[in-house]
C-alpha cells in the first residue's frame, strides 16, 4: 500500500462519519411483522462524506477526510480504501478504544434500501484533535451528517476555516430532522448547498410548494447555490444568476446507497474546474447514474471514464 504524504494539501476535505457499510441484497424491504431473506451480504468502506471524497479522488481531485476510527478490522478496512484511492490519511483520527462505525443496509431487487447506523467512535471527535494546519489551505470543505456529539464539533470548526474556503453541506435525513434553527449555524456559513427533496421539504416543514419556492429563503440566507437532488426525476440547481433543471441518466440501478454522495463529487468536481450550474448537474448526474449501477463504491467512475463521456 502507497504511503501518501501527510504534507500534501487537498483541495477538498470531507468532514462526517466513517463506516464500514454491511449491505445485504434482500428480495424486498419489509415492514413490522413481515419476513424477507437475504440473498448475499458484502462489506464495503463507506460514510456520506467519505463516498463523496473518494468519489473525488478518482477524479483527479487532491482530497482529505477528518474522521475518527478505531484500531480494529473495520478501521483498518476504511483506512485502507482511502489510501488505495488516493486520498489523504492525515486527518484520520486513531481512537484507542471503542468500535469502528457500521451502517447495516437492505438493498432490493429496485435498489431501493433502509439503513441502521451504529456510530460506535465517530461521534467522539473534539476539536482539538483536528490539526488546523491541515485545514487552512483547502478550496473546499464538506460537511455531511453525524449521529450524535461530533455536530457540536462541526460548528466549532466552522470559526477556523478561512474565509476563502466554500463550506459545502449535505445534511441528510438525520440532520435535517433537527429542525431548521440547530442547523441555522452551519447553513449561514454554507456556500453549497446539497440536499434532496425529501430532506428539503421537512426542513421548510412544506410538503406541496414547488422545489423552486422552498429554495428562496435559503438564497436569503446567504447561500449562493442550492442543488435539489430529485432521484430519478434529476436534479433542480439555482444560484445567484440561473436556475436550472436537468435530468436523470438512465442507467442499470443495483444499488442506490451511494448516489447522493456520487453525485456531490460530480458537482462538487464541477464547482472546481468553474463550470457553469447546467453542466455541473449534468456531470453529477452522470456521476451518480455510473455509482449505482454496483455496489458502495466499486462502479464510481475515474476520471478517464468522465473525459471519454463528455
Amino acid at each position: 500500500m502507497e504511503i501518501l504524504d501527510n504534507d500534501l494539501n487537498a483541495e477538498v476535505i470531507g468532514f462526517g462519519a466513517l463506516n464500514v457499510d454491511k449491505l445485504c441484497s434482500v428480495e424486498n424491504i419489509v415492514g413490522a411483522d413481515e419476513e424477507s431473506f437475504i440473498k448475499s451480504e458484502t462489506s464495503t468502506p463507506g460514510g456520506s462524506a467519505a463516498n463523496t471524497i473518494v468519489g473525488l479522488a478518482r477524479l483527479g481531485i487532491d482530497t482529505s477526510i477528518i474522521g475518527k476510527i478505531a484500531e480494529d478490522e473495520d478501521g483498518d478496512l476504511i483506512e485502507y480504501n482511502l489510501a488505495i484511492n488516493g486520498v489523504y490519511t492525515n486527518n484520520l483520527i486513531y481512537s484507542e478504544s471503542g468500535s469502528t462505525g457500521k451502517c447495516l443496509g437492505f438493498v432490493d431487487n429496485e435498489g431501493e434500501r433502509c439503513l441502521y447506523i451504529n456510530p460506535g467512535v465517530n461521534d467522539e471527535i473534539q476539536i482539538d484533535e483536528i490539526n488546523p494546519m491541515n485545514i487552512m489551505r483547502c478550496k473546499i470543505m464538506h460537511y455531511t451528517s453525524f449521529v450524535g456529539d461530533s455536530f457540536k464539533t462541526q460548528i466549532e470548526l466552522l470559526e477556523k476555516l478561512s474565509h476563502d474556503t466554500v463550506l459545502s453541506f449535505d445534511p441528510g435525513m438525520l440532520y435535517v430532522q433537527k429542525g431548521f434553527h440547530e442547523l441555522k449555524p452551519i447553513l449561514e456559513r454554507t456556500n453549497v448547498l446539497l440536499i434532496n427533496e425529501s430532506e428539503l421539504r421537512l426542513l421548510c416543514n412544506d410538503s406541496d410548494a414547488p422545489v423552486n419556492e422552498l429554495v428562496v429563503g435559503f438564497l436569503d440566507l446567504g447561500i449562493e447555490t442550492i442543488v435539489v437532488k430529485q432521484g430519478s426525476k434529476g436534479v433542480y440547481a439555482i444560484n445567484n444568476s440561473k436556475q436550472c433543471q436537468v435530468g436523470a441518466f438512465n442507467c442499470d440501478v443495483v444499488d442506490t446507497t451511494g448516489a447522493g454522495d456520487s453525485f456531490n463529487s460530480g458537482f462538487l468536481y464541477s464547482y472546481l474546474k468553474g463550470y457553469d450550474l447546467e453542466k455541473s448537474c449534468r456531470i453529477a448526474n452522470w456521476v451518480a447514474s455510473k455509482a449505482i449501477e454496483g455496489f458502495g463504491m466499486e462502479k464510481f467512475p475515474s476520471l478517464k471514464e468522465l473525459e471519454d463521456f463528455f
